[in-house]
């Protein structure tokens, strides 16, 4: 069989969906020494970033070139056995499709994306889900506001969690320090919080609680470092830091590689992840797997994945964030307990284990494109308990 992958987020900074496509990739050339595989890509540096294993193509960065010309002529072409896209499918596909969609935040949380943008993902996942043999979500909380938004039979939508990278592991405090790079300027202590700079990753109220931590615990020397990458939404953010009392005391240092992210994690006291809404929240996973007490919201899917292994606060409550930061900060024991039950929880989920269900699901589509994903009900599960 031939299997093809829509990998064009791949080195374009597309944060969660690049992570997601480039992982299964990697796994795929490990696990699967029989099929044949085809990444298109958009990027020229991406063609060092997929594995050797995947033949590699080009399509057009515009997704309207792209989505309309490039992928409908290759996939005509190349006659894979399915086509795997994010979100959105090309207008016209001669394979059948496997789409992965990570939350429908744009259908109940249209207010966070540009009013093009909501409409737009709003047409074309539509399009795409109800031409789809198969659709793939990170969640059981993403599975069922997929199911009652678009009143699907339950057997076409199956949740495979994500998986966390094995550049993610523990580090020692101290060398993580000593191996930040000198030109991020990360003063030391600080709490990191990771997310492009979005409305929904409440990175306002994550200013406003941050400042009124420092102010009702002077003892505190921590400092704030803001990991993400800049978004239309980023000067809001900015602004809102510049007006800050404690303004000198927030960092922001924009979209890192897994690398670098590993170390920031390695090299903070405590991840705060104060997202309102989340499909899956691969953050946390990440911190935990460095082996770094986590503190994050208890909307969507994010009390799925951390489990008990983090401590949870209600995004809109400004003294619930103050407090769950506080605690951490100010309680080694109870820091020292999440690091080690965050620990425990990540290694619960692996790249390899996502990617080998979903070689499994590609293999049952590729026989079967209508009737394929209930053959997998008893072998996929969802996020590990």
């Amino acid at each position: 069989m031939r299997f093809a992958v829509d990998a064009h987020a791949v080195g374009q900074h597309l944060t969660g969906n690049e992570t997601y496509i480039r992982n299964l990739m990697n796994c795929f050339a490990v696990l699967d020494g029989q099929a044949d595989f085809v990444a298109y890509i958009s990027r020229p540096d991406a063609f060092d970033q997929v594995p050797d294993r995947f033949q590699k193509k080009r399509v057009a960065i515009n997704p309207y070139v792209r989505l309309g010309y490039d992928l409908p002529r290759r996939v005509a072409e190349d006659r894979p056995s399915l086509l795997h896209v994010q979100y959105t499918a090309p207008i016209r596909c001669a394979a059948p499709i496997v789409v992965s969609v990570h939350d429908v935040s744009f259908l109940e949380h249209p207010e966070y994306f540009t009013p093009f943008r909501a409409l737009q993902l709003r047409l074309t996942v539509q399009r795409t889900i109800r031409s789809a043999a198969c659709v793939l979500t990170p969640s059981e909380f993403s599975k069922r506001r997929i199911l009652e938004a678009y009143r699907l039979e339950e057997e076409k939508v199956i949740a495979l969690p994500n998986g966390v990278s094995s550049a993610f592991r523990p580090v020692a405090r101290e060398a993580a320090r000593r191996s930040v790079p000198a030109s991020f300027n990360v003063p030391f202590p600080f709490i990191l919080t990771v997310g492009d700079l979005q409305p929904r990753k409440n990175h306002l109220g994550l200013i406003r609680a941050f400042e009124e931590l420092v102010r009702s615990y002077p003892q505190l020397p921590h400092h704030l470092v803001i990991v993400g990458k800049e978004t239309w939404y980023a000067s809001t953010i900015r602004a809102a830091a510049r007006k800050s009392l404690v303004h000198d005391r927030i960092h922001f240092a924009g979209f890192v590689d897994d690398d670098q992210l590993h170390r920031l994690y390695g090299a903070c006291d405590l991840m705060v992840y104060p997202s309102f809404y989340e499909g899956f929240g691969l953050p946390i996973l990440e911190a935990m797997a460095c082996g770094r007490a986590v503190a994050c919201s208890n909307t969507s899917a994010m009390p799925e994945v951390a489990d008990s292994a983090a401590i949870l606060f209600d995004p809109c409550s400004q003294q619930d964030l103050v407090t769950s930061m506080r605690d951490l900060l100010l309680n080694p024991e109870l820091r020292l307990r999440m690091e080690r039950l965050g620990a425990q929880r990540a290694a619960l989920f692996s790249w390899e284990r996502t990617a080998a269900m979903t070689l499994d699901l590609y293999y049952a589509v590729g026989g079967r494109a209508k009737s394929a994903p209930g053959v997998l009900r008893k072998s996929i599960s969802a996020v590990p308990r």
